[in-house]
């Protein structure tokens, strides 16, 4: 793996505040190279945008910089300076980082304290007096689309994207000279990107300040940066046809793209495999989310649900997978009773509706490798033995764009982007009837959501049914058809966002009826 770094057209000279020599990260375990030499130098005022394929080392570049890699890894060499003077990794960098650094890693939800209240995480370290505290939380949440009365709400009642703009409140709340954001705009519409976006430039050129940011988003490192790092990870062959994932315990299906028959006369609408009506959403501490509503999913279909953080998407997702029981309503799959919670639902049922969520930390056991996690659906609801397991889980791991070789590994030793892919073999172990996707595509560089999308479309020519959660257009062009939650309720788009996708995606599914409050 190589790195290179690139001043943007246009940016200054500047004497660095970062900079990072021969900067190396290894496994202990077996020695092997996580992260080769890489040079990083940011000067004042500026900022570094890192990019660069899912699991090409971004993530760890940013905790090797900050001295704060997981168990399992190790910074093998390499030198970091602050201003100049040497930052030795330990308790020093430890004092360092808490004096000059505001920190937003990936996987944010899982870093707030799901207990705390909203104004304590933000405000936690600030030393000014009560009022002086408040005003600056209020003045940051104003800043990201946060509404007023998120302060009195838990983190662990939060949404994806309210965490993450949450967290982001608290790395900006002491006014850090050094801020690194990993990834910050991933789960999230595009009005609070926006606003994230300009936080980042507001700093831009303010003395005795810089910015390091982790983005596969090149619009948003085009826009923000004056500085380009990118990481590149040895090729490898991609995943084809043979990939799909097919044998004991995952049924097969044909590789060729579902597409209605154009001019042909319509048929009679599927029957649903999963059904839900009169379906209410609420937060927990009781406002509504979703009105009165009913839903029908056929086999083969693809439903997105697009719509700005908070709305409720991720809490319907969790209802229809048994997580989070609905207010009122109730859910049919095949015709017939699906209970509201997973303890009430026995192995056919549970195996019918998989759910690949969000926080791709708290999803996965960090005790459990990767091929133990994807195996299990095999042995628990298809009774797959191990050498057959063990096959299996190399198949899957290639259709979502995986080496064989990350079967060995803990969570804390993969990229997000790779951690999400491990969400989403493991549901299709499972072989399930419908499969439900938060943000199956965040924190992925382009090829390998396109590599995942490209799967999807071939996976459901013979069901499953899908319903997408998604904030990424490129993933709801794919869908038969888009409904945005809005004003508590499911209603088809005013206007698409990219229209010369939408042509031959999003097509009008006889069996897919939109929710109506």
């Amino acid at each position: 793996m190589t790195a290179f770094a690139r001043d943007e057209p246009g940016s200054a000279a500047a004497s660095p505040l970062l900079t990072a020599q021969g900067l190396t990260v290894r496994r202990i375990q077996d020695g092997a190279t996580v992260l080769p030499p890489v040079d990083v130098r940011v000067g004042d005022g500026q900022v570094l945008a890192v990019t660069g394929a899912s699991g090409a080392g971004k993530s760890v570049l940013l905790r090797a910089l900050l001295d704060a890699l997981p168990d399992g890894l190790n910074r093998a060499a390499g030198t970091v300076r602050w201003r100049g003077a040497l930052v030795p990794p330990g308790r020093a960098a430890a004092r360092w980082r808490r004096a000059r650094c505001g920190w937003l890693g990936q996987d944010a939800a899982a870093a707030l304290n799901p207990l705390w209240r909203v104004d304590r995480l933000i405000g936690e370290e600030f030393t000014g007096d009560a009022a002086a505290r408040a005003d600056r939380v209020a003045t940051l949440m104003r800043n990201l689309g946060l509404p007023p009365h998120l302060t009195s709400r838990r983190a662990g009642e939060l949404s994806g994207g309210q965490a993450q703009r949450v967290a982001l409140a608290r790395a900006l709340c002491l006014d850090p000279e050094l801020l690194v954001l990993d990834e910050p705009t991933s789960a999230l519409d595009g009005a609070s990107a926006g606003l994230v976006a300009e936080a980042v430039r507001s700093r831009r050129g303010v003395p005795g300040r810089c910015v390091v940011l982790v983005t596969h988003d090149a619009a948003l490192a085009a826009d923000l940066a004056d500085l380009t790092l990118t990481l590149t990870a040895r090729p490898r062959p991609a995943p084809g046809p043979a990939a799909t994932p097919s044998g004991p315990g995952v049924r097969e299906r044909p590789p060729a793209t579902w597409r209605p028959a154009a001019g042909a006369a319509p048929g009679p609408a599927p029957a649903p495999v999963l059904s839900a009506h009169g379906l209410t959403l609420l937060t927990p501490d009781g406002t509504p989310l979703l009105d009165p509503s009913d839903l029908e999913l056929p086999a083969g279909g693809w439903l997105a649900v697009t719509g700005v953080s908070g709305t409720g998407k991720t809490t319907l997702l969790h209802a229809l997978a048994g997580r989070r029981p609905p207010a009122a309503g109730h859910l049919l799959l095949h015709g017939h009773p699906l209970p509201a919670t997973t303890r009430h639902r026995r192995g056919p049922l549970l195996r019918a509706v998989q759910l690949s969520g969000q926080d791709t930390v708290t999803e996965l056991n960090p005790a459990h490798t990767v091929g133990r996690a994807v195996a299990r659906p095999l042995k628990v609801f298809h009774g797959t033995a191990n050498g057959a397991a063990r096959e299996r889980v190399a198949e899957l791991l290639a259709a979502v764009g995986l080496p064989e070789g990350l079967a060995g590994r803990r969570p804390a030793e993969l990229s997000g982007g790779q951690r999400r892919r491990i969400l989403l073999a493991r549901a299709l172990a499972a072989a399930p009837d419908v499969l439900l996707l938060d943000e199956p595509t965040a924190g992925l560089d382009p090829d390998s959501a396109r590599n995942v999308l490209d799967l999807l479309d071939r996976l459901r020519g013979g069901g499953p049914a899908v319903l997408t959660v998604t904030h990424d257009p490129a993933t709801a062009a794919r869908a038969d058809q888009v409904l945005s939650l809005t004003g508590r309720r499911l209603i088809p788009p005013t206007a698409p966002e990219h229209p010369e996708h939408c042509h031959d995606h999003r097509t009008e599914h006889p069996g897919v009826r939109p929710l109506h409050g």
